[in-house]
């Protein structure tokens, strides 16, 4: 029961996380200050009552996670993480939204201890938190002991009606409802108002309703200012430990702007100096000092806060015990917790890939996970209802479900947006390596959190198989065309094509090694030829990006062949063709150009002989590969949709064949 009572220092306490997000919006003539001024009760009592946290050791393990999912409202938690005591000055408040500022207009991830997750898109925190629940409750059920609870902790959350209108969240609040994640609670401000106006211009369901539809406990707080009864909802929500909790809290955006109050002007843009002298009034506030903090209010919410020092320390001595009762358990999640991979890892790896046989990459990635998976505990996963097609099932263990959280196969169903946002809250978490899979053409209904992933560094792995137009039969719906390509265009992840099933191992290891941010695997449907590039030829030179498969003489070639994918295998028997047409080639796999563009310039010269044409073949757009053949190259693509007939006809219709690469390379030396 957390203790009652409040008095005016409370109150104070409030009213300075209200003045300063407005003076701070005010400051940088660019903001959100309305929901701050409407949430700060919300974020006050949940800092000094609920929250398990300490500034002075914001990553201890068990801390509760707090999600900021309406980031638009970021001045809210900078205020509130100030008073509390974190790593952030009056200074950086007032650096807000400027160059360099640690103050940015929303939170990200790794710049501000407190800040647990980089939210912007509405949706994508609502739907990471319930990806931080799972992973409490999965790392609660490996390593709890009965007498020795060392994984027991909460997630929060703030969000506004525009998150709950997002699909994105209905997908994660529904897996969350059907699992039964009773240590998550969302906070929703029920504020009833978007930047064009009220949300009766685009909603008319009932919200509490939809969510008792997927089996959450629904509460409601009719006055955001009624501390008695937020307290007593909060308690109401820890109590409940069988289903997810959703608090619908109703607030008046701006409370306090004497004319903006209750409006949709006070959303997104700063108040004006006369609407703030008017709000300061009415809470009583010196008028003309701007982040002005009261000494005694200060010090109430870091008494406070320093109160909550005992949750810390009663853990540490938790664990104490429990690694004294436990010491191989405890040693195993230490690690885990550290995002360390187990020490031998790739080399008790116990290899599945075949250099002599013809196998689908999807096929072969599936071998590889099930054999990586005994070596790495932590990697835990699933796909959106298409295991089966994408070979991602760990073979030893269990399906996930209400209760059997301990397992590591997550079924998201038919949710891959959820998915992959889910997979960025496994991710922030710590102590699992996620990975989520399905057909690549639905990877744009991924890209907002895929791109999330990328912008925190996050070690996610993606597994997007039926990569090209040699799906087949099933047509331009599911053909990807542009895939490939969108995904390289993201900032910080990593995309890899491999050509073999060996390539595809290396893949994999290459993707585990972490310190690369999340990876995307591209995988074939249809059966693919080795290459003939020796294993530790292949091993080596797939983490760099590009590596030569085969030499077409001792003497230099005549022209490079490169070629990702299933169009490593048409490069090399082009090349023995144009053998013997006297002409020499030789064939390069460029699994990633991400890790190639990362070497040496004397490594990229050494693979793509500087003066020699370079002929690239992929099955997908041509726009990019320029880059890599130069002024004088050409290339072998695709630049429109494609067809629905067997691989093999579509691709022969599509000029990916091995004569039509020797077609074209003796085009393009007579040209040359």
């Amino acid at each position: 029961m957390v203790e009652r009572g409040f008095d005016a220092t409370d109150q104070l306490c409030i009213n300075t996380i209200r003045t300063l997000s407005m003076d701070a919006v005010q400051a940088a003539n660019s903001g959100h200050p309305g929901t701050p001024m409407a949430l700060a009760p919300v974020a006050y009592l949940l800092y000094t009552k609920f929250l398990k946290h300490s500034p002075q050791n914001p990553a201890w393990f068990d801390r509760d996670r707090f999600v900021l999912s309406c980031g638009h409202a970021s001045m809210l938690l900078y205020s509130t993480l100030y008073l509390a005591g974190y790593e952030l000055s009056l200074d950086d408040l007032k650096a807000f939204r400027q160059w360099g500022s640690k103050t940015a207009g929303h939170p990200e991830y790794g710049f501000i201890p407190g800040v647990e997750i980089t939210t912007g898109p509405l949706g994508q925190g609502c739907s990471s938190s319930v990806g931080m629940a799972f992973a409490e409750a999965h790392l609660g059920a490996r390593f709890n002991r009965e007498d020795h609870r060392i994984v027991d902790h909460r997630t929060w959350v703030l969000c506004g009606d525009g998150d709950l209108m997002e699909g994105v969240t209905y997908e994660a609040a529904s897996l969350a409802g059907h699992l039964g994640l009773g240590k998550l609670t969302w906070i929703w401000d029920d504020n009833r108002i978007t930047i064009e106006g009220k949300t009766d211009l685009t909603v008319s369901e009932d919200v509490a309703k939809r969510f008792e539809a997927c089996d959450w406990h629904v509460q409601t707080v009719s006055d955001a200012n009624d501390l008695e009864a937020l307290t007593a909802a909060m308690e109401e929500a820890v109590r409940v430990e069988d289903k997810p909790s959703l608090i619908a809290v109703r607030s008046r955006i701006a409370f306090g702007a004497p004319n903006k109050e209750n409006t949709s002007d006070a959303h997104g843009a700063p108040l004006g100096e006369d609407e703030i002298r008017g709000a300061k009034k009415n809470y009583q506030w010196p008028t003309e000092a701007a982040f002005h903090v009261p000494d005694e209010a200060l010090e109430r919410c870091r008494d406070r806060v320093r109160g909550r020092g005992a949750d810390l320390a009663d853990w540490q001595g938790r664990v104490a015990a429990w690694a004294a009762a436990f010491p191989a358990e405890h040693e195993e999640w230490r690690r885990m917790c550290a995002g360390k991979l187990p020490e031998g890892w790739r080399q008790a790896h116990e290899t599945q890939s075949d250099t002599e046989t013809t196998m689908a990459s999807r096929v072969a990635s599936g071998k590889v996970l099930n054999s990586l998976s005994e070596q790495i505990p932590e990697l835990v996963g699933g796909s959106a209802d298409l295991a089966p097609s994408t070979k991602t099932l760990i073979a030893s263990s269990g399906d996930v479900t209400r209760g059997a959280y301990g397992e590591r196969n997550l079924r998201f169903g038919i949710r891959e947006h959820g998915m992959a946002a889910m997979l960025n809250g496994m991710a922030l978490h710590g102590g699992l390596r996620p990975y989520g899979a399905t057909f690549l053409v639905f990877s744009d209904y991924m890209r907002p959190a895929i791109r999330l992933a990328a912008l925190m560094k996050l070690n996610v792995i993606y597994v997007f198989t039926h990569d090209s137009i040699w799906v087949g039969e099933d047509g331009p719906t599911h053909q990807p065309i542009e895939h490939v390509l969108s995904l390289r265009t993201i900032p910080g992840l990593t995309v890899l094509r491999p050509g073999d099933a060996t390539e595809t191992e290396a893949a994999w290891l290459t993707a585990l090694e972490g310190g690369r941010g999340p990876v995307a695997l591209i995988l074939s449907r249809q059966g693919l030829a080795p290459s003939g590039a020796t294993r530790e030829t292949t091993l080596r030179g797939v983490p760099q990006g590009a590596y030569v498969v085969r030499e077409g003489g001792e003497q230099r070639p005549d022209l490079v062949l490169m070629a990702s994918g299933s169009e490593v295998q048409l490069v090399v028997e082009a090349q023995r063709q144009l053998a013997e047409k006297g002409v020499s080639a030789r064939t390069v796999s460029m699994p990633s150009w991400e890790l190639f563009a990362n070497q040496e310039p004397s490594y990229k010269e050494q693979i793509l002989l500087d003066g020699v044409p370079r002929l690239a073949v992929e099955a997908g757009t041509t726009i990019g590969w320029d880059r890599w053949v130069g002024d004088t190259g050409d290339i072998i693509g695709i630049d429109r949709f494609g067809a629905s007939a067997p691989g093999k006809v579509v691709a022969e219709k599509f000029g990916l064949t091995a004569t039509a690469v020797v077609e074209r390379a003796l085009a393009m030396l007579k040209r040359n």
